[in-house]
């Protein structure tokens, strides 16, 4: 492969952004239950004020991330932590590997309802059938991983443009009038704030790809355009879930309760197979990224290559564990309690860091010799 193409300008300024999009949306976002939860509290405007402040937050911790990677050549998360907390980095590894756990719960109780739902199959059936799916992606390493990204965006943001046409045609009439009977907007900021918290750890998890950065300038841009890439299909989603406001706050699957109300087969069918894309390239983002701090300490110590084998054997254990957690407490739940916990860890763990210690580093242009090397090499 050229360098040209290894480097392209798809890989340094949009494969970050779709990739930040592949952790967040998971079986929440892409469902709706995660838009239920955090930003149809605030009401409908304030959703959509809760829906932009977390995009810029996002975009903003993720400029900040990538920049410093960069400098540092720092592409997976161990190597990230231990130049920003020294030997704290501990305590984010600890809170990460929990919110594995978590959000492989997560989707794991999404395929199960998408199968019970759509297909009247055992719940378990789903879960099983994203597990192997996850597992057999991570086998592959980087470049496997990065193609899903890209062939799984495709889709989705396909299919979001459907959704929200059909929507309008289907109930666009009583959209407008729930944003004018709805005016409260109390609480946004919070959860604005709390959704991107959690999720925007996304770009620690996405470390990876940003290999193909070439200069702070790519890092700066593809961190501007990663929080609305990541959240352009949030707004398109909870715009229509607007029109059923406050009911659909307690469907379990709201995207299953808007596409019952459009009345068109094929488009649930087809939204649903979004979904289990969707959520078989969240679940591959969280595995990959742990098979990398991996092969990156078995390269350490080892000096040879993580093998295909290797990394097909973590994922599978990782993934049974999560997903029996799956089944014990179901999507609601993990949702409301689970994600909520762990987004004040993450302020603490992952926010708070960079916004002091990860800035300073960047205002005194701290850089890894690699980069310093590869700036004269450029030059």
């Amino acid at each position: 492969m050229t360098a040209a193409a290894e480097h392209s300008w798809f890989k340094r300024i949009l494969l970050p952004g779709l990739a930040l999009k592949a952790f967040v949306i998971g079986g929440g976002y892409a469902t709706g239950r995660e838009l239920a939860e955090f930003f149809l509290p605030a009401g409908p405007r304030g959703g959509l004020m809760a829906i932009a402040f977390a995009t810029v937050v996002m975009s903003v911790l993720s400029v900040i991330t990538f920049v410093l990677a960069r400098r540092l050549r720092a592409f997976d998360y161990r190597t990230f932590f231990k130049r920003i907390l020294g030997p704290g980095w501990v305590v984010f590894e600890v809170a990460y590997l929990l919110l594995v756990v978590l959000i492989l719960a997560v989707y794991g109780a999404a395929a199960g309802a998408i199968a019970a739902a759509v297909f009247g199959a055992p719940e378990w059936a789903g879960t099983v059938a994203l597990m192997l799916g996850i597992a057999g992606v991570v086998a592959f390493g980087n470049t496997a991983v990065e193609r899903l990204f890209a062939d799984v965006s495709y889709l989705l943001y396909g299919v979001y443009a459907l959704f929200i046409v059909f929507a309008f045609a289907s109930f666009g009439d009583q959209i407008g009038p729930a944003f004018a009977a709805h005016t409260q907007t109390e609480g946004w900021a919070m959860n604005g704030l709390t959704y991107a918290s959690y999720n925007t750890v996304g770009a620690v998890i996405i470390l990876p790809v940003l290999r193909h950065l070439m200069s702070d300038r790519d890092a700066v841009v593809s961190g501007l355009i990663a929080g609305p890439l990541t959240m352009l299909p949030a707004l398109l989603f909870f715009i229509p879930m607007v029109a059923f406001y406050p009911a659909i706050q307690d469907a379990s699957l709201p995207s299953d309760f808007l596409l019952q109300q459009m009345g068109q087969p094929w488009l649930h069918y087809l939204f649903q197979a979004m979904i289990f894309a969707a959520l078989l390239e969240s679940g591959t983002s969280a595995v990959h990224a742990i098979n990398e701090r991996i092969g990156h300490a078995w390269q350490a110590r080892r000096g040879s290559e993580l093998s295909h084998r290797a990394r097909l054997t973590i994922g599978l254990v990782l993934l049974a564990v999560c997903m029996f957690a799956a089944g014990r407490f179901g999507l609601v739940a993990l949702i409301a309690s689970g994600y909520r916990a762990i987004a004040y860890v993450f302020l603490a763990v992952f926010v708070l860091p960079l916004l002091t210690i990860g800035v300073w580093k960047i205002l005194r242009n701290e850089r890894s010799e690699d980069d310093v090397a590869l700036k004269g090499e450029i030059a």
